[in-house]
């Protein structure tokens, strides 16, 4: 049986109740069907239905057809929806909103190694961290790892602090293990230095080092200052899954992300990632048409100095924003981004000082040459900008670009999607340029998991306004939300949520001012219409009217009502994504399409499946 044919009929299971109720709508005279409309796939009925729509924002009742939404409503005009086959599902009073669509989220990589990594993600003390590393220690076999790669905040913990070697050594023995920071620091245990030949001798790039005490030995600690490059390579240097483990992996990973409501993301690319072979996953699932969500992909080059021979290559042999031959599969090629050229890379490591990339012998002219290159060949593109210094720098370049074209007669920057990511320091008259030029900005809750850390070295004015949440969304430019998961944050998009309504990150402590914070509708909204516009999908995704995606999350709790330090714990019970359950828990559980069985058998997701849970 098919998980479609599976599906339908658990619909109809779980619909029986409703269906029986409505048995006046399923008897309506064959006159008043062709007045009411087309017969839907399934209704929802009896919830509280976010359509995020001016016009009509809260419905009880919604009708599906293929991938769309088919009409919206009352119980009652729904109803006239409800044919012989349709799937009907009553609510209960649940909040459903649209999918959320993460602006910003390295969702391809972290599809490759999800099954690979033990996740701190959400976990409350650090205490029980570093017991969840001793118990994975133990199944882990000789020349596999542990490794907790990012997602994480000394400040989320009980004790308020990092770990130390001596208690990885403690933990895991003579396992080896890597436990990395944001983009920061990481730390290695005795077997793992051991295991990668580092020796205080050994040498690393520049602006990083490996830590020394006063006796010349090695900590275990692996400092960024200010560059993550060594962080960068130890992870690279680690065993891989293969390439079936990596499917598997992949599928696991994206029933992680629809758990939460997520049903589309754009894909920022990454360091250490490279198109195609690293993106077999994800591609292999799309060209089975299982997609249980929508990946809208930018290239990162990965050759220092040959970037505008990548960007040569792939417009070449790719179309970039091909959306009407690929929305289908759910899984787009968009364009370039988030990193253009090596040498204009401001890096957000918020415990040393701001990066002064603009020192850098001719990162100018390599920003200049791959930014042409793409807007002659209207490639979408976005860049990573952590500071406003940098952003402006950046401009400096695409405005002599834009000036440029437009004297030679082409369109240069007009038309053209392009936007920022991050801007935790971005100026009135930043955001004003940027406008000007017809950009966007893609914001990130980088700040729940580095604020403190920002917030110390900034201090509190500027970190009250970082990112100008308000300004940007006042500016009229198109702004989405997401979460620059899963190595600098966390996936989890509830706290990216909770974040831009609260003003505080993950550890509690207040960040924003009062005006810098988002209502929960704003926040919602950046983080589903928002978000739309850097894939070009604003009129088909983002909000649940009729001939939009049916893109959905039925929520655990009512978003719009909690306690605010209660969206932190939201989930989805229910997720469609075009139309086709993809997560189904509760009294949905049975909907849940069948995923094949976890690689590899050490896996810490058999024990501590993703974002922590009690």
């Amino acid at each position: 049986m098919t998980n479609n044919s599976m599906n339908r009929r658990l619909f109809l299971k779980a619909g029986t109740s409703t269906a029986l109720a409505s048995g006046a709508a399923l008897m309506l005279p064959a006159r008043l069907w062709a007045l009411q409309g087309q017969s839907a796939d399934t209704v929802l009925l009896g919830g509280k239905i976010a359509t995020l729509a001016p016009h009509k924002p809260f419905v009880t009742a919604l009708a599906i057809k293929d991938d769309r939404i088919l009409a919206i409503g009352s119980d009652t005009e729904m109803r006239a929806h409800i044919g012989n086959n349709t799937h009907v599902l009553d609510l209960k009073g649940r909040t459903v909103i649209p999918g959320l669509n993460d602006s910003h989220l390295h969702a391809v990589r972290g599809g490759r190694f999800y099954a690979a990594e033990l996740r701190w993600d959400g976990v409350p003390s650090l205490e029980q961290g570093l017991n969840m590393i001793a118990e994975q220690a133990k199944r882990t076999p000789k020349g596999q790892w542990v490794r907790v790669v990012g997602g994480w905040s000394e400040f989320q913990f009980r004790e308020k602090r990092l770990p130390t070697p001596e208690e990885l050594d403690r933990a895991a023995g003579d396992v080896p293990v890597f436990v990395s920071l944001l983009y920061s620091q990481g730390y290695l245990n005795s077997a793992g230095l051991k295991a990668l030949g580092i020796t205080s001798s050994t040498k690393t790039p520049d602006g990083t080092r490996y830590e020394q005490g006063p006796d010349g030995r090695l900590t275990g600690r692996i400092m960024a200052e200010p560059y993550p490059t060594l962080l960068y390579q130890t992870i690279g240097k680690l065993p891989p899954l293969s390439t079936d483990e990596q499917v598997i992996s992949t599928q696991h990973w994206y029933r992680e992300l629809n758990r939460f409501g997520l049903t589309s993301a754009i894909d920022a690319g990454g360091g250490g990632h490279s198109f195609p072979d690293d993106y077999q996953g994800t591609a292999g699932l799309a060209s089975a048409g299982a997609m249980p969500i929508r990946i809208s992909y930018f290239l990162f080059p990965q050759r220092p100095g040959k970037e505008l021979a990548d960007f040569e290559s792939w417009t070449t042999l790719y179309g970039a924003d091909s959306n009407s031959a690929s929305m289908a599969n759910g899984y787009v090629l968009e364009g370039g981004g988030e990193l253009l050229a090596y040498k204009a890379s401001d890096y957000e490591n918020f415990l040393s000082p701001r990066p002064d990339f603009t020192t850098s012998d001719g990162w100018d002219k390599d920003l200049h040459a791959v930014v042409r290159h793409l807007v002659r060949n209207r490639w979408p593109f976005r860049i990573h900008a952590t500071y406003d210094q940098s952003a402006n720098a950046m401009l400096d370049v695409f405005e002599a670009v834009h000036r440029a074209e437009i004297l030679s007669g082409r369109a240069g920057f007009t038309g053209l999607r392009w936007a920022f990511d991050h801007g935790e320091t971005y100026t009135p008259a930043t955001i004003a340029r940027t406008k000007a030029l017809g950009g966007a900005v893609a914001v990130q809750a980088r700040m729940a998991y580095g604020g403190e850390y920002f917030l110390e070295r900034y201090g509190r004015e500027a970190a009250s306004n970082a990112p100008p949440l308000r300004a940007l969304l006042n500016s009229g430019m198109p702004i989405g939300a997401g979460t620059d998961g899963t190595r600098v944050a966390s996936y989890h998009p509830w706290s990216s949520l909770y974040w831009m309504v609260s003003g505080k990150t993950v550890g509690g402590t207040r960040i924003a001012s009062d005006e810098n914070r988002l209502s929960r509708e704003e926040a919602l909204t950046l983080y589903t219409r928002g978000s739309a516009y850097f894939s070009g999908e604003q009129e088909v995704k983002g909000q649940l009217v009729p001939g939009q995606y049916a893109d959905l999350a039925v929520l655990s709790d009512d978003y719009f009502s909690v306690a605010e330090e209660a969206i932190r714990g939201i989930e989805a019970v229910l997720t469609i994504t075009g139309g086709r359950v993809v997560y189904g828990a509760d009294e949905f559980s049975a909907l849940a399409p069948a995923l094949p069985a976890l690689k590899p058998d050490w896996s810490p997701v058999h024990h501590y499946p993703g974002y922590y849970k009690a």
